[in-house]
């Protein structure tokens, strides 16, 4: 195999990576393996790695992202720390996740530095610090304030932030904060419908209506996670046509339906549902959606 043949075999999966058969992938980890050990690029390393952290092969990740780490490559950094952070391998290790966040914060990363905060207000290896955790996120707050990119961690800060506002009973510069975290990350989820970002957006949206009253008459897309933890139907319109969501309380949640397809919970039908007749995820088409209007 030469190092042409291998990037044509890599170019062929990354194209065609949701059909792939065994023996495909089998080529493209033999050439992916190949060329790392003829170029010793950290990118092929961490791309490979990424592969195996999308399949939930965390041990293999870890392989690569570990290789990539040698080269002292930065998002080898950051994603190690989230591996040992959140335990993917099945072992938590908070004192690598902070050697591992505390290398990239000092070379000025924003994301590191919010994920060292936290371990100082959680006390995850290190002693709780509430001072310093409050210290490092109002300082973020001056720097994120500074970005344009949707994947900045700006609702990531903003939302660290309105905490710490409404702790210091600062209730509408709490509200303005997370309202300004909820249309920065709208934006990003129409480029990345994420798990991670869902998340963020749904735990944001749960804590906004904890502290303003909800408007049944004025709401968007991401507002569904609100309505659809009690049974609702709502209606609302995509590209001139009707489309209806219903939840049902099953157990201790509810359950959705999105026009005839059910959904286990919120989290799922945020993840998964498309409009019928096509390949739109409803996550990244918020800003084509209007016409809310809760039925019942």
């Amino acid at each position: 195999m030469t190092v042409k043949e291998a990037r044509k075999i890599v170019q062929t999966f990354d194209d065609e990576t949701q059909r792939a058969t065994e023996e495909e992938f089998f080529m493209f980890t033999e050439a992916m393996d190949f060329l790392i050990n003829e170029e010793h690029n950290p990118r092929d390393m961490m791309y490979l790695g990424g592969v195996y952290y999308g399949m939930k092969r965390f041990d293999l990740a870890l392989k690569y992202y570990e290789m990539a780490a040698s080269y002292d490559f930065d998002e080898a950094y950051d994603c190690l720390g989230y591996i040992w952070y959140y335990g993917r391998t099945g072992e938590r290790d908070y004192k690598k996740a902070f050697e591992y966040f505390s290398k990239l914060k000092d070379k000025g990363d924003l994301v590191a530095a919010y994920k060292v905060a936290d371990m100082y207000k959680n006390g995850y290896y290190v002693d709780k610090n509430m001072e310093l955790y409050k210290e490092i996120i109002e300082d973020l707050y001056l720097k994120v304030a500074k970005c344009r990119g949707v994947f900045d961690p700006v609702p990531e800060v903003y939302t660290r932030l309105a905490h710490i506002r409404l702790d210091e009973g600062k209730e509408e510069d709490a509200v303005d904060l997370f309202l300004k975290a909820k249309d920065w990350l709208a934006q990003r989820i129409k480029y990345s419908n994420y798990f991670g970002n869902l998340n963020i957006m749904k735990w944001l949206v749960d804590d906004l209506y904890e502290i303003i009253e909800f408007d049944n008459e004025y709401f968007d897309l991401f507002d569904l996670y609100y309505l659809l933890k009690t049974p609702h139907i709502i209606n609302f319109v995509y590209d001139g046509k009707l489309q209806r969501v219903e939840s049902v309380m099953e157990g201790d949640e509810c359950t959705v339906c999105f026009n005839g397809k059910w959904f286990r919970s919120r989290d799922d039908f945020f993840k998964d549902a498309v409009f019928e007749g096509t390949n739109e995820r409803l996550a990244s088409a918020y800003d084509k959606c209007y016409g809310y209007e809760v039925v019942a």
